[in-house]
């Protein structure tokens, strides 16, 4: 870690990624195609690095955000299918075709764009319908009155010359939460999936090669909505809190270390604000990780670090570039130590509850000037010094 100043740093462990697609696949109806999702550089992850394993453990689909992180896994050498989940403006049809890149398309108005596009070049371009079925945000409205209406789009878009409809989705908005009413809306949207596809085939002779909707909590807990294909998310970096079901093991540890440690008397007040008075003589260690590098400013005074000894809770407000935390009961710490933020020794998904958000976001909020260490071992041997 020389070369990083030993200041803040995330380590990934690829091993860890390799061993979650491998459990996930394995849990997945014969002929079932994989999807990594590698948007926001991978849940932080690192898109290009993760992507490269995939390609070459034998996934079938990546998907990203927008066309930019697309350019970027083609000009690092990933050449497998890649399907942008998000809007791209069809002045940029060339360059999806180029670089044969899979567009979705949300609504006829923007397929009659790509087809005019595509059409001008004399080239097709590959795309995947989406169907909002219910998470009301991209996607071809199909529930309730808009039925027939939809179905009409979605055949119409499909018969528009120069473009290749080979798949059609739709996105699950709580099949990974608990409850009766939860799994009732998760089946409804379902159930309205499967019907505008039949209704597509019966009216307009539109057959699609790959039909997918199981993101990481149907994979969890509706197996049988696998289909042609899965777009595990956050369940691929092992996170979330049924991600033991699958035996799989998170992939980042967030390690920051130990800038300089102060002794105060009791009654000081720590940080901006001061919403922190010390209860006792306090010796308050400073540590080199802000919001600036992704940890939530939200976590202030809400959740402790695993370093040397045990736990150290977190005083104050988080600032910037820095925060403190209360290393009075733990001797072993000292200046130099290591701080894992999260990992095996301090759980992400507590973490998050603390901040009252999801694992994603503090795995996305981990900035780019943090270095990713990748690893060919768990994380490895730098844990084990905590």
């Amino acid at each position: 870690m020389d070369d990083l100043q030993k200041r803040t740093w995330a380590e990934i462990s690829l091993p860890n990624i390799l061993h979650n697609y491998r459990a996930i696949r394995a849990s997945l109806p014969a002929g079932c195609r994989f999807l990594g999702v590698v948007k926001a550089d991978a849940y932080g992850h690192g898109a290009l690095p993760v992507s490269k394993l995939l390609q070459e453990a034998g996934a079938d689909y990546l998907a990203v955000s927008c066309l930019d992180e697309a350019l970027e896994l083609r000009q690092g050498g990933i050449t497998m299918p890649i399907l942008i989940l998000g809007h791209t403006p069809h002045e940029y049809t060339e360059t999806l075709i180029r670089e044969n890149i899979t567009q979705t398309v949300s609504a006829l108005a923007k397929a009659r764009e790509y087809s005019a596009a595509a059409r001008a070049l004399g080239l097709t371009l590959k795309v995947h319908i989406k169907l909002d079925t219910g998470m009301s945000r991209l996607g071809f409205l199909c529930a309730g009155d808009y039925f027939d209406r939809g179905v009409e789009n979605v055949i119409a878009s499909c018969q528009l010359p120069n473009l290749e409809p080979e798949g059609v989705y739709t996105h699950f908005s709580v099949s990974d939460e608990d409850g009766a009413d939860n799994e009732r809306y998760t089946r409804e949207q379902f159930s309205l999936f499967c019907r505008v596809i039949d209704a597509v085939r019966d009216r307009g002779g539109v057959r699609f090669a790959i039909r997918h909707c199981a993101n990481t909590g149907a994979v969890l807990h509706y197996p049988e909505m696998a289909l042609d294909m899965v777009r595990p998310g956050l369940l691929l970096y092992g996170y979330g809190d049924e991600a033991g079901k699958l035996g799989l093991k998170p992939c980042m540890r967030l390690v920051t270390t130990v800038s300089t440690i102060k002794h105060y008397e009791a009654g000081t007040c720590i940080s901006y604000g001061r919403h922190f008075v010390t209860p006792r003589h306090s010796r308050v260690g400073v540590l080199a990780i802000g919001y600036a590098d992704g940890l939530l400013r939200s976590l202030s005074n809400r959740c402790s670090f695993a370093v040397a000894g045990g736990f150290a809770p977190q005083l104050g407000n988080i600032c910037m570039d820095m925060c403190m935390a209360d290393l009075t009961d733990l001797p072993q710490a000292q200046v130099g130590s290591e701080v894992e933020i999260f990992g095996p020794k301090n759980d992400l998904n507590a973490l998050a509850r603390a901040a009252g958000t999801i694992p994603y976001e503090l795995m996305c909020a981990v900035s780019k000037r943090v270095p990713r260490v990748y690893h060919n071992s768990e994380f490895g041997d730098r844990s084990s010094e905590l």
